[in-house]
């Protein structure tokens, strides 16, 4: 198992190289200059110049990247160009925000989406196991920042029953107890369902494919004949059984919500890593896009390192199959 774990931290670490350096690449080839946004268009060649050999701009491409890395090896990300804060401190006012939507997110997808899955392969075939398909996969299909639109126009712009945009409001700042605590859910509610329903498309649907795959399995032919009611078998046998790949993609799912995040934040100005994100993607922000990247990165290795953890640890035949080879 260590030796199957130190490989995959060892992949991780390539995969990690590897994608920043295409978007180290793709950052410099892209069109803009932000030393040109910084200055605005009334900036003299003499101070582009002076600009970009304060910034390190000047120098040869593989110099400026290799002293990227170097600094965040040992952990300095660098400063923002935009804010001229550090790009450290920028990630780090942000994930509390993204980290409570996401976390919230995934408990509540799962969930649901566990149910739902549930109930469709017990009822497989159905007039509401056909309904509960087309649900699914219509909001697998539909991307982020469209229903998050649809959502404002009819619970904001419609309805008038739930703020847009922000963490909190205006007058957050003279609220307190309970009262405080309404507004913060009230903004969370929008950007949380848009997430939510996003992830429960893909939940329901993985597990009803693993729920029909264990009923057909012969020991749930056997809890059958036993005589064993239908609750009982589905809740306690195949349900038991068919977990073991629902937690697994329960790890993968992790990274895939934070980059969902990134058009979710961006649509309801919720302040966390992926508003951050598009805002440096737009000021042509190098320190802050690399550094987000890298983050965005090590959490899909670390999803994955995850999955196969969990794997090991819920299912004997893997652990057979390590210690085998």
């Amino acid at each position: 198992m260590l030796a199957r774990l130190g490989h995959r931290l060892l992949a991780g670490l390539a995969v990690v190289l590897g994608v920043v350096t295409l978007t180290f690449l793709l950052l410099h080839a892209a069109p803009g200059d932000p030393v040109d946004i910084m200055l605005g268009p009334t900036a003299t060649a003499e101070q582009l110049a002076a600009q970009r050999r304060a910034l390190g701009l000047d120098q040869p491409l593989p110099r400026q990247f290799a002293t990227w890395v170097g600094r965040s090896a040992r952990g300095d990300w660098g400063t923002s160009i935009a804010t001229g804060r550090p790009v450290a401190a920028m990630l780090g006012n942000a994930w509390p925000a993204t980290a409570r939507l996401v976390v919230l997110s995934l408990i509540l997808s799962y969930l649901i989406g566990l149910a739902v899955g549930a109930l469709q392969a017990a009822r497989s075939g159905s007039r509401l196991d056909t309904l509960l398909s087309v649900v699914s996969v219509t909001l697998f299909g539909i991307p982020g920042y469209w229903l998050g639109l649809m959502l404002v126009l009819v619970f904001t712009y419609w309805a008038r029953l739930l703020p847009a945009f922000g963490i909190a409001g205006l007058d957050s700042d003279y609220l307190q107890g309970t009262s405080l605590l309404v507004d913060r859910l009230r903004h969370l509610a929008l950007p949380l369902v848009t997430l939510t329903l996003i992830g429960i498309g893909g939940a329901a649907r993985f597990v009803r494919g693993a729920m029909l795959e264990t009923l057909s399995q012969p020991f749930i032919t056997t809890a059958w004949a036993k005589g064993l009611t239908a609750r009982r078998v589905v809740g306690r046998h195949a349900l038991r059984n068919a977990l073991t790949p629902v937690v697994i993609l329960l790890g993968l799912s992790l990274p895939a919500l934070f980059s969902g995040a990134v058009f979710v934040e961006t649509v309801f100005a919720w302040p966390g890593v992926g508003r951050v994100l598009v805002e440096a993607v737009k000021a042509r922000d190098y320190p802050v896009v690399m550094a987000a990247t890298a983050v965005s990165a090590v959490l899909v290795v670390a999803g994955n390192v995850l999955a196969d953890v969990l794997a090991a640890w819920l299912d004997p035949r893997v652990r057979s199959g390590e210690a085998a080879q």
